[in-house]
């Protein structure tokens, strides 16, 4: 049965079915051997493996949100992986027993009357839950996906054949680079962008989205952004960090990690990914002014006063901490 983590769900979970629905992919599915529940989610989620050895990886769920026996995960298998989707790949078959974390949600779906979809390559698995959510809704909804070839672009077909009208293949091989111009060269009323792919096609979106109204796009990143893709930073070299509720008052020098820190000074928070793209290690910042340099909080988190300690600052001497 599942242990409590700090903050989180935490169990041992078997894989019950792997497939194979696209070249390199690998879809995994997740569940206890007598099938009890496990917690809900919404489309967006995602969870973290615990693989050993110092691992642990973070996949969105790609599943039915109504099934609550199963969670299903696709990962890609990444020529220039650190260990994680190669562990996967090698190690994990039916029957197989992983450690999971989870599930957390930084890509939320809202509610829209028109919804326009656009993925790249593995970026379709949480594509795939707010595409159903939104043709269960009955919004005005497309898909624009985009993949190195057919035969690399996870879930294609399935797609296609349940939603032949409302998506659109894009293999770079056949066509080309996305024709994001056109989709969203004038902003659109009442419509919410979803996108989630490789550093590049998030960036041009971006810039596409400039125009549109605030709040318009919503993107998820799998990786950390570039260094020279951040805002300058204003971040103090040193300063005080105070974790009010465990009485430990920390000192941060330049180049060390918050995070880091509070770990060894033994106050319990949950940690995964250590490059600001998983959630995990928010924290609520109760005095000072942080220095964001994550790349998963939104406006709306940082006005509320969270913080991803991994990879954040401080623009204060004093950042105090509900930890």
């Amino acid at each position: 049965m599942p242990s409590a983590s700090v903050h989180e769900f935490t169990a041992e979970l078997v894989v019950r079915r792997r497939g194979t629905p696209a070249e390199g992919v690998a879809v995994l599915d997740l569940g206890y051997p007598d099938d009890a529940e496990l917690p809900r989610w919404q489309p967006g989620a995602h969870i973290d493996l615990i693989l050993g050895d110092g691992l642990t990886r973070q996949y969105s769920l790609c599943g039915d949100p109504r099934d609550l026996t199963t969670w299903r995960i696709g990962v890609l298998l990444d020529p220039a992986s650190r260990g994680g989707s190669q562990y996967v790949h090698e190690r994990l078959h039916v029957g197989s027993v992983v450690r999971v974390r989870g599930p957390r949600n930084h890509f939320a779906f809202v509610d829209a009357p028109k919804y326009r979809f656009i993925a790249g390559g593995i970026g379709i698995t949480p594509i795939m839950t707010m595409v159903e959510a939104a043709a269960l809704s009955g919004a005005d909804w497309s898909l624009l996906y985009g993949g190195r070839s057919r035969r690399s672009m996870a879930f294609v077909d399935e797609l296609v054949e349940r939603h032949p009208d409302r998506v659109t293949v894009w293999p770079h091989d056949e066509s080309g680079l996305l024709d994001l111009d056109s989709l969203l060269g004038e902003p659109e009323v009442d419509t919410v962008v979803y996108c989630c792919g490789p550093e590049a096609l998030l960036s041009a979106v971006e810039d596409r989205c400039a125009q549109w109204p605030e709040g318009s796009l919503h993107i998820e990143r799998f990786a950390a952004k570039a260094p020279s893709a951040q805002t300058d930073s204003a971040a103090l070299e040193r300063f005080e960090v105070v974790c009010q509720r465990s009485g430990i008052t920390l000192e941060v020098e330049a180049g060390d990690s918050i995070l880091e820190l509070v770990e060894e000074a033994g106050v319990p928070i949950t940690t995964s990914c250590y490059e600001g793209v998983c959630g995990s290690c928010k924290a609520k910042v109760l005095e000072g002014v942080p220095e964001h340099l994550d790349s998963v909080l939104k406006a709306p988190d940082k006005e509320a006063g969270d913080m991803i300690l991994c990879v954040s600052r401080s623009r204060t001497p004093r950042l105090v901490l509900d930890l």
